[in-house]
């Protein structure tokens, strides 16, 4: 009896080492990944600083603040480095980017606030008040606009919002007030923040909605039967307990935003300016290049070229840029997870 039971006993073992092995092997090979993975993020962000470096080194901290006069223009400083020839009294990578950084921080904020409270309701909508057959629909047409390419947000922006724009919303006592600083062409401020709105919202709904639908019926019920009506219910129960999620996906849509460059070059109005709120409504409707739309149009082949530091210097602020975005955005999430429901 004892010795029939060793060979099974033997192969039970034999199985568990191998079982073992195998483990230990995809646990190495996601290892590997995992470190890969990082090597190639750190050596993307040494590549983009190191080329970056001249470009901050000539200008220091001025590097973020607005120039003088027609030197402060970046499509002059652009065209000196092209040229090889400096601007009087400057380097030759002398560079000025306020007015991308200032056109980066209205189109992103302005989306990103919009975004925030249209995502929230149409979450609450989905989640609380959608009939199941609507939701069965909305849940993968959300999904599926989050999807869409970049370039057919900017198409549909540049065919159909901005020529309405111009049209409808951009007298022309407005046009000739400014005509000697900027041109109004339909195309700026008021038009890519309204696309980039577009684009990021599908991202915060899904995120919000599934945060709402992973709160516990027990909460909701307990609040009802406390006798809190259905509206406070939702506003001080699921969305409560729903905010880790909705800081992520303020997160997720924000680092979209800053790092939207196609759809932003072509309704963005292609001018690196910055917008005036003196201005009065005329603010909305000019135009704006922010940094990631910025390196789209100004690159070139070669990078170790005046332009090319430059370029790289721009990506390194959006990537550090994203860094802290998600650094903040993290540390906002932790004390938040002791009461609710996040990702």
């Amino acid at each position: 009896m004892h010795q029939g039971e060793r060979p099974h006993h033997a192969a039970d073992l034999a199985a568990h080492v191998r079982a073992a092995a195998r483990d230990r092997r995809v646990e190495l090979a996601l290892g590997a990944l995992a470190a890969g993975t990082l090597a190639l993020i750190l050596l993307m962000l040494a590549t983009v600083v190191i080329g970056g470096w001249p470009s901050f080194s000539t200008n220091g901290l001025s590097w973020f603040g607005p120039g003088a006069g027609a030197s402060g223009d970046p499509v002059v400083q652009f065209r000196a480095m092209q040229l090889g020839v400096p601007l009087p009294g400057h380097p030759l990578l002398y560079f000025r980017a306020w007015p991308l950084i200032w056109g980066t921080l209205l189109s992103t904020v302005g989306a990103v606030a919009i975004a925030l409270v249209v995502s929230t309701l149409a979450a609450v909508f989905l989640t609380e008040f959608a009939p199941t057959p609507v939701r069965r629909v909305l849940d993968p047409v959300v999904r599926l606009l989050a999807a869409v390419p970049s370039v057919i947000y900017g198409l549909v922006g540049l065919l159909l919002i901005a020529p309405w724009v111009s049209q409808h919303l951009i007298s022309n006592a407005r046009r000739e007030s400014v005509q000697y600083v900027v041109q109004l062409s339909g195309s700026g401020l008021l038009t890519a923040t309204l696309v980039l709105t577009v684009m990021i919202v599908p991202i915060m709904i899904a995120l919000t909605a599934n945060a709402l639908a992973n709160v516990p019926p027990a909460w909701r019920e307990g609040s009802v039967a406390l006798g809190v009506n259905r509206w406070r219910t939702i506003r001080r129960v699921s969305l409560r307990a729903a905010r880790p999620a909705i800081v992520s996906g303020m997160v997720f849509g924000t680092a979209r935003a800053l790092g939207e460059a196609i759809m932003l070059a072509m309704i963005g109005g292609g001018r690196p300016f910055a917008p005036n709120p003196l201005d009065g409504l005329t603010f909305f409707y000019e135009p704006i290049q922010p940094l990631a739309a910025s390196i789209v149009k100004e690159f070139g082949d070669n990078p170790n070229t005046p332009i090319g530091h430059t370029v790289y210097a721009i990506g390194a602020v959006l990537l550090f840029s994203a860094a802290l975005l998600s650094l903040a955005g993290w540390a906002v999430r932790q004390p938040l997870k002791r009461y609710g429901i996040g990702i």
